[in-house]
């Protein structure tokens, strides 16, 4: 079903939204920039995924490369999960990478183990953000990561039995594809086992509604419009009458933030966009996490 829509799901995705999956996208990336800006991150001492010890950096420095624990930005390890064509991942990296004075190429040095930072501007510590990982179930989806030329490895993938390690990633996102997944638990369980311990999983997503607006929203309007504009624009009405009815059996965002405790993560935030057409839902793994 996704395979079919994928070449017109980014616009359908703007169009039915009014641009508005745009900005809680950009709003859900600048909360997670200020929250690892604020310390509120995986244990990287604030620098090189602890890979590089302090005394590493001065040696560098020393030698004459640019990297101190004041300036060397923070490497960013990224899953964006259910990514479709990629663009959480995309906004992800231009919100993190701009807006401050330090511009870094991560770069291995084979002799020490470490990552050091071979290019640098200014001296404002930033985010340098790894080549994304984009995994989605759907090989369409994927084929369209490609020609937007995005700093990402495409992966098809099951959300709920992934082919990573543990503790392999900093940040997950997963912007409206929980809902997708035949088990969220076991999605959330799966996510909370390969981010790093201080970690944060951000959820973007449509949920069941439960106040008298967005009854009427998903109940009356939605069911009225979305499968025919999807129809009319991509030819596949059935993908969006999915669209509503997905909404309509999922979970309202009280009890699955109650599930993601369960699974041991802990809320940090919950987000409400537009009345509640969408939230943002933003989850923590303790750093105390074994």
């Amino acid at each position: 079903m996704f395979d079919g829509i994928a070449s017109r799901y980014d616009f359908l995705n703007h169009f039915l939204s009014c641009y508005q999956d745009v900005l809680w996208r950009r709003y859900c990336c600048k909360y997670l920039k200020k929250l690892m800006a604020d310390g509120n991150a995986p244990g990287n001492a604030g620098c090189m995924t602890g890979k590089a010890t302090a005394a590493d950096v001065a040696v560098e420095n020393a030698d004459g490369n640019v990297g101190c624990a004041k300036n060397v930005p923070r490497i960013v390890r990224l899953l964006d999960l259910c990514g479709g064509t990629g663009d959480f991942a995309h906004t992800f990296r231009k919100i993190f990478e701009s807006g401050c004075a330090c511009k870094c190429a991560a770069k291995t040095n084979p002799q020490k183990g470490t990552v050091q930072c071979v290019s640098q501007k200014g001296t404002a510590r930033g985010f340098a953000v790894e080549p994304a990982v984009i995994g989605d179930f759907s090989y369409g989806m994927l084929a369209e990561v490609k020609p937007k030329k995005i700093d990402a490895h495409a992966v098809q993938l099951d959300a709920m039995k992934m082919p990573f390690a543990e503790r392999q990633f900093d940040v997950i996102l997963n912007g409206f594809g929980m809902r997708n997944v035949p088990d969220a638990r076991g999605a959330l369980l799966e996510s909370y086992r390969v981010l790093d311990a201080g970690g944060y999983l951000c959820v973007l997503e449509f949920f069941s509604p439960r106040n008298l607006f967005n009854k009427f929203f998903y109940k009356v309007l939605a069911p009225l419009f979305i499968p025919v504009m999807g129809a009319f624009f991509s030819g596949k009405r059935d993908a969006y009458e999915y669209l509503v009815n997905s909404i309509l059996r999922f979970l309202p965002v009280d009890d699955f933030c109650k599930m993601a405790e369960e699974c041991g993560f802990e809320v940090n935030k919950v987000k409400m966009f537009d009345g509640g057409i969408s939230f943002g839902v933003f989850l923590h793994k303790p750093v105390s996490a074994s």
